[in-house]
């Protein structure tokens, strides 16, 4: 019985064994579903078979609960209402599907159940929709856009309960995240710190990038501070901020420039500005932050143009400050991805892709065949090598070339790595490329499979699954011995594979595949379940693992970093069974490692050498606390190394290195070299009698380097360098013969030199470095500009030369090309042009490409100047008007001077799209003859000042001001008998920094200057943004201390200032934007101005109310360090010396900088007035030799103390700054503008320097109440001696009911009271003189009136009236910060018959323009000269110095230069001959 027991039992093992083998060839399981759409999201919920996919054209969730097999629309969500599918990071029971407007719904059990929640607004299509919490899954940030009517601004809520109820964190944000948004930040956060939020804001006052701050909040912005993030200041531009491992990253950007500086913190609190190599600088849209470890950020920096994108990788130390090269030309795509990417799971190990031809794809715009090379580093990044296949080597296509989702290589598969590509020299294109793998984590490679295949990691990597990726199949593949052999499953029809995906752990068995079949109309997209658990194959036991080493090293032993070694217990390749533990992540173990010299780096403060063997400091070092008593002591201190934070390494192992051991340091070291209390100079004499130009390239505040760059051009078109402010020349470009020097309007590190040949020379880094491009025609000579600049794209040029002008030059005329590749491709624009200029913008919609040509009509010189406009580079055109005199873009608006078509007027048309133009209509009675003239002047107030040209007799010219409403529909009289020159300049000059105040100079004799008479001018000034005016206050004593010979009231007594008429350069202006309240100026006390050689030299400190002499005789001047220090210099004798102040000009001191004598024609220093080194130019006359020479004048030694500022606690006794309000003289409680304005201004006796440019304005205190100098006259009403506005004789009352139908929104308007609010103005209650009226409903909006009338308040209804219609942006403190400003003027018209004095619309210049006259409102006029003139460009003496080399000029376009000069010929010069 047994024995037959025994048998039978023989006999069923058999069977089952064979069953089993037969049971092992079983199939997959397959299972399809036909989708409506392709998913463009898919996610499982970690650690389950539930996956959601997002159909986002049909607006559907979808779920499936056993791996894909089966899907199931979501029920809870309605049908079309899932705008975006977001899954939490860090919980993996949570996804939200947010609606496009104010319905969301969110799951807390991976989908099964949805529950509705609501929120204020919609979600923001600007910023990241939602940010997390690592540690509390309940606390979410979500950014919406809250709207009111038309206009939107992006606001930040947040919950700390999973959105069952939200609250508004803050408004005007652009992106906010929790310090603690991943899992693995440094915290150092103590509990009451966990809600620790950091947003990107908008400015205080501005709601332009240039401004966005900062800030920070520990109890949901109750409270916020703004971090000090560069040299104990404040940074404003900050754009863009991410969290990277246990970092967080700031990103900031100046005007002007593409360069970023990037902020770093580890445990946000403090912040460090993240270090490169001088020769690196970091560009917007141009550095890559890479997947990074925990101790280091990794970042690819693109180092060519954007067609040809390669980069260089630098990886930083452990807190993220300091960045070293670590591959040079790594391969990216324009889309700025890098084909560099870390084998998960194992430290150190990663792969990247660089270009071996880089030289020749540098020197090419495109079309140079890419040689890439695949390298693999198992040390981090020190060092790499080739992969290999056998003896040859293998390219693989990575991270640009993304086929799948996911990452490209590698999975949690331990040591299991997969790529397609090729052996061979070089990387062939992805169609011929093959699918290799690699079961020992890219140290060896075999080939896989024949042809490219999309590929992913199941089981561990027990089961490797591809198909075929570049054309549709039937079969896919798959591998259960690490990829040696491969079997396929059948679909049962062909498929063109686009996604293959498994768990993120990639421990399932199942795999998901999305697909499309058939073509045409008849495309269908499947998603199909692969289940490979039917394969029945045995569960792994402990035999069948191996213990697998992550790294290796030459000689194949495990290798350590980070101070240990890496294993798993891993599978091994033919072990007949699978490991079967879904979810069940692999474990990875170490071994700890002794210390090498690779596991510490260099301390905080130290860098290393450049043979990278040791680690210098870079600031003092800290001195233990009863160290150092003498200087000739030592200490022991830091050895500038540490061990790298993370790092495993067990210093008590025999054989470790310790280089962590305080070292004795000289306590000399720790003393820093006092400041000399001296000034300095260092001068430089040039072989040559003049210069013709020079223009200074300045860094802007997140520039990289230390240099202050002045390029030079003298009269014999040698062109000179220096980066030290004069301190040291270096002749560039030797032998040729520079005609002329371009620096970018738009990017400060540019600048162009332009020969008289096709050949142009450029710089991209301040001089630095020279390239060279050929332009296609030589360089006009039609005194037309040659370059134009594009506003954004630092690349596109506009090259204006000529054509047929060899010889007798019959057929000479100019044609216009442009390149959008910095010169090296050129393509034709139009001939016969004037002028051609890209009209981009921001705000322009669309305008990328949109370029304005003036053009004559039929390519003929002698027929009129057509304005024509093309956004495809002409390939299509729009002529906008047939006959123009001309046109300029300021800001957003574009303002054209054209004829009328019987061409005895000029017209206005302004456009602020760039496609749409509208009429300035005048009043039937303001006709202007085409050659009369009137110069708008600059605005920043929100109102545009508009000169009136009456009196047109040579050298007697003079004319009205008047002002824009805040929408410029109306004008007023402002002022009358402004003076002028012959030019178009006017004596009309606003302070810069400072809102409201204006000087200009009359003429009190206008009559008699009519008829020939020489003008008396007198100065006046205005502190309401001119509602009013008075003559100024003269100081008691002269600058001896002598009192003034001047007797009677102030019409008979008062100080009188040169303006813009008189000098030299008309943008030596009076203030600067960075010394907030100060001017200076000459001219004299007395009844009138006097000559200007007989001038003193005057300064104000209050913003223009109290005026002291400085010095007697006329100086020019400069400000530096924001105003702290001020140099003046005589003008027009020789002198040795200059004098300055620390104080304001309270004190003066003289300084001596020469032995011998020097005629200075000018004094500069940097554009943004932020500099303590100035420069003299001139000639030296004690030698006789008459020689140009600069003197750098150097202000540094005078302090080493930076200035401290409390942002949070300004009246803090330590702080070196005070607060300053300015006021209007009329009032006692400091109110301008209704409101209270308090500036940082450095304490004149505090002995510091300002440094790092602080942030003026300080706050808006409080708004007051209105009185009558918050108002002025309104359109048809005149201002009478009482100070009463009343309406003009004969003239309408205004018509305040267009405001309904240019505003559709507006429900009510006020009966004109003679009264208008100042646009500045922001008063509230008080006298508000406008609302004194009756009141009325809109057409049509008689029931909303009705409704609101039952509680209106005066304000509400005071914005109901001045909001500028259609273009404007509402009342703003913003607006004085943003005006474009250079200070010149444009001029439309001139010459010819002046008007006659008491025609009305001189005498009440009351001028009603048509609404689009608003683009005028906020115009910053100007932008630019019109054109250059050949003759100054290419022989102007330095007596005739070119407008731009002042810094005066250079603070006029937000504190930089604008490179244009000749700007004395003026929109809509026109002469008799061209009637």
């Amino acid at each position: 019985m047994t024995r037959l027991s025994s048998s039978w039992c023989a006999i069923l093992a058999c069977l089952f064994l064979a069953w089993f083998a037969d049971a092992k060839k079983v199939d997959p399981v397959v299972s399809k579903t036909t989708l409506d759409g392709v998913p463009s999201e898919l996610f499982y919920f970690d650690d389950t078979d539930t996956i959601l996919i997002h159909d986002a054209e049909a607006s559907n969730v979808f779920r499936s609960s056993d791996a894909g097999a089966s899907w199931d629309r979501l029920k809870d969500v309605p049908e079309n209402g899932a705008w975006k599918l977001i899954k939490h990071p860090y919980d993996n029971k949570i996804a939200y599907v947010f609606g496009i407007d104010t319905d969301h719904w969110i799951t807390r059990d991976q989908g099964e159940t949805w529950q509705k929640f609501s929120t204020e607004s919609p979600p923001s299509l600007s910023s990241p929709l939602v940010s997390f919490h690592a540690a509390d899954s309940s606390r979410v940030l979500y950014h919406a856009s809250d709207c009111e009517g038309w206009t939107c601004k992006d606001a930040t809520y947040y919950t700390t309960n999973g959105f069952e109820t939200t609250r508004k964190l803050r408004d005007s944000t652009r992106m906010c995240i929790f310090a603690q948004s991943t899992n693995v930040f440094d915290s150092g956060i103590d509990a009451e710190e966990e809600d620790r939020i950091i947003c990107v804001v908008e400015g205080k006052y501005s709601p332009l990038p240039k401004d966005f701050r900062l800030v920070v909040s520990d109890n949901y912005f109750i409270e916020e501070v703004e971090p000090l993030l560069d040299s104990g200041r404040t940074v404003p531009g900050v754009i863009n901020m991410a969290a990277v491992k246990k970092f967080i990253v700031a990103a900031a950007k100046a005007e002007n420039t593409d360069e970023l500086a990037l902020y770093v913190t580890s445990d946000a609190k403090t912040w460090h500005r993240a270090e490169f190599p001088a020769e690196h600088k970091l560009e917007q849209d141009a550095y890559t932050i890479l997947e990074s470890t925990n101790y280091s950020i990794q970042l690819d920096v693109m180092t060519t143009r954007p067609l040809n994108p390669m980069g260089v990788l630098f990886t930083s130390n452990s807190n993220g400050t300091y960045f070293t090269r670590n591959v040079e030309h790594t391969n990216r795509n324009i889309l700025g991805l890098v084909d560099f990417e870390k084998v998960q799971g194992i430290h150190g190990i990663v792969l990247v892709n660089t270009v071996e031809n880089w030289k020749e794809v540098e020197d090419t715009i495109i079309g140079t065949d890419r040689k890439i090379q695949s390298r693999i580093s198992f040390d981090d990044g020190r060092t790499f090598q080739n992969l290999k296949v056998g003896k040859d080597n293998l390219h693989l296509h990575s991270v640009t070339e993304m086929r799948n989702s996911g990452r490209i290589f590698s999975s949690p598969a331990p040591g299991l790595v997969m790529g397609v590509g090729n052996t061979g020299e070089f990387l062939k294109p992805y169609k011929h490329g093959d699918l290799y793998v690699s079961d020992d984590a890219g140290l060896t490679w075999r080939k896989a499979l024949d042809e490219p295949h999309i590929y992913e990691f199941g089981d561990q990597g027990s089961v490797l699954v591809a198909i075929k990726d570049t054309e549709s199949t039937s079969k896919v593949k798959y591998s259960i011995n690490h990829g040696k052999d491969w079997e396929s499953l059948d679909l049962d029809e062909k498929v063109r594979a686009m996604q293959l995906s498994t768990t993120p752990d990639s421990t399932s068995l199942k795999f998901v595949l999305i697909a499309d079949k058939g073509t045409g109309s008849k495309v269908e997209h499947e998603i199909i379940s692969l289940d490979f658990e039917g394969l029945h194959e045995r569960k792994c036991g402990e035999k069948d693992f191996e213990k697998w080493y992550a790294r290796l090293d030459e000689e194949g032993k495990p290798d350590c970093l980070m101070g240990h070694k890496e294993y798993y217990l891993r599978r091994k390749p033919d072990a007949d069974c699978f490991i079967d533990e879904e979810f069940k992540d692999p474990v990875r173990q170490y071994e700890v490692c002794k210390c090498t010299e690779e596991d510490f780096e260099c301390d905080y403060n130290f860098v290393r050498s450049g043979d990278r063997t040791e680690c210098l400091p870079v600031a003092r070092l800290s001195v233990p606390e009863g160290e150092c008593k003498s200087a000739d002591d030592t200490f022991k201190g830091s050895s500038g190394w540490r061990l790298i934070p993370g790092d495993h390494c067990d210093i008590r192992m025999e054989g470790s290195v310790d280089k962590e051991k305080p070292v004795d340091r000289p306590c000399r070291d720790t003393v820093k070299v006092p400041a000399s209390g001296e000034v300095s100079h260092e001068p430089t004499t040039f072989d040559s009698n003049s210069y013709r130009e020079y223009y200074y390239l300045e860094r802007t505040e997140t520039s990289h380097g230390e240099d202050e760059t002045i390029i030079l051009r003298t009269d014999q078109q040698d062109v000179f360098i220096t980066h030290d402010h004069g301190k040291t020349w270096e002749e560039i470009l030797k032998g040729e013969s520079i005609l002329a020097i371009y620096p970018h309007r738009y990017f400060n590190d540019y600048v162009f030199f332009i020969t008289g040949t096709k050949k142009v020379f450029y710089s991209t880094d301040r001089g630095y470095t020279i390239h060279e491009f050929e332009a296609p025609v030589p360089p006009n000579t039609h005194r037309l500009q040659i370059i134009g600049f594009h506003p954004q794209k630092k690349d596109w040029l506009i090259w204006t030369g000529s054509k047929g002008c060899d010889g007798f030059g019959t057929d000479c005329h100019a044609v216009a090309y442009y390149s959008t590749s910095l010169g090296d491709e050129w393509h034709s624009l139009l001939r016969y042009v004037r002028k051609c200029q890209f009209v981009a913008d921001d705000d322009r919609a669309g305008s990328e490409e949109l370029v304005y040509c003036e053009q004559f009509k039929d390519e003929n010189p002698d027929k009129p100047l057509q304005l024509i406009a093309s956004e495809n580079w002409f390939q299509d055109s729009k002529i906008y008007f047939d006959d123009i005199v001309d046109f300029a873009t300021m800001s957003e608006f574009i303002i054209v001077a054209a004829k009328d078509e019987d061409q005895k007027t000029l017209k206005v048309d302004a456009s602020v799209d760039g496609k749409t133009f509208a009429d300035a209509l005048f009043p039937p009675n303001f006709r202007v003859p085409h050659q009369q003239a009137y110069t708008v002047l600059d605005s920043s107030t929100h109102s545009v000042f508009l000169h009136v040209t009456v009196n047109t007799l040579e050298d007697h010219e003079y004319g009205s001001i008047i002002k824009s409403n805040s929408n410029g529909t109306s004008y007023v009289l402002s002022l009358s008998a402004v003076n002028r020159n012959r030019h178009g300049y006017v004596d009309f000059e606003k302070m810069q920094g400072l809102d409201g105040v204006a000087i200009v100079n009359i003429v009190d004799n206008a009559e008699g200057a009519t008829t020939g008479e020489a003008k008396k001018l007198k100065s006046m000034i205005t502190h309401n943004d001119g509602a009013e005016w008075s003559f100024i206050d003269p100081p008691a004593k002269d600058a001896d201390g002598t009192s003034y010979d001047c007797k009677g009231d102030i019409q008979k007594c008062s100080l009188h200032l040169h303006g813009y008429t008189e000098r030299k350069d008309p943008r030596d202006t009076f203030s600067s934007p960075s010394a907030v309240g100060l001017m200076m100026a000459v001219g004299n006390v007395g009844e009138y101005l006097g000559r200007y050689k007989d001038g003193d030299t005057f300064i104000t400190s209050d913003g223009g109310i109290t005026w002291s002499a400085a010095k007697k005789g006329t100086y020019m001047w400069e400000y530096g360090d924001q105003g702290s220090i001020i140099v003046i210099v005589s003008e027009s004798t020789p002198t040795d010396v200059v004098f300055y102040t620390l104080d304001e000009g309270k004190n003066w001191r003289e300084y001596k900088f020469t032995e011998g004598k020097m005629l200075v024609e000018d004094i500069s220093t940097v554009p943004s007035d932020n500099s303590r080194n100035f420069l003299l130019w001139g000639k030296e006359t004690s030698s006789g030799s008459d020689k140009f020479a600069t003197v750098n004048l150097d202000f540094t030694g005078l302090s080493d103390t930076q200035c401290f500022l409390n942002e949070d606690d300004p009246e803090d006794p330590k702080s070196d700054y005070y607060l300053w309000e300015p006021k209007h003289p009329l009032q006692e409680d400091n109110c301008l503008f209704g409101h209270v304005a308090r500036y940082h201004r450095k304490k004149p006796d505090a002995v510091c320097f300002n440094g790092k440019k602080i942030q003026h304005l300080h706050e808006i205190s409080r708004n007051c109440t209105c009185t009558r100098q918050d108002f002025e006259c309104d359109y048809n009403y005149e201002l009478e001696n009482d100070g009463a506005c009343r309406l003009i004789k004969g003239l309408p009352e205004p018509d305040h009911s267009q405001y309904c139908a240019a505003n559709p929104e507006a429900v009510e308007f006020y009966e004109p009271t003679g009264y208008r609010r100042i646009p500045l103005s922001t008063c509230q209650g008080g006298r508000e003189l406008e609302l004194t009226g009756q009141v009325h409903p809109c057409p049509g909006r008689e029931e909303d009136f009705k409704k609101k009338r039952k509680g209106i308040s005066g304000v509400g209804l005071f914005f109901a009236i001045t909001v500028p219609f259609a273009v404007a942006t509402g009342i703003g403190y913003w607006v004085w910060r943003n005006w474009d400003g250079k200070f010149g003027r444009i001029r439309l018209g001139e010459s010819g018959p002046s008007f006659d004095t008491n025609s009305p619309w001189v005498t009440y210049p009351v001028a009603a323009l048509s609404g689009f006259v608003a683009v005028l409102a906020a115009i910053p006029l100007l932008a630019a000269s019109l054109w250059r003139s050949v003759a100054g460009r290419f022989g102007r003496s330095g007596g005739q110095r070119t407008y731009t080399t002042r810094s005066s000029f250079a603070r006029g376009r937000h504190d930089y230069a604008v490179v244009d000069t000749d700007e004395g010929e003026l929109l809509g010069d026109e002469s008799d001959e061209d009637v």
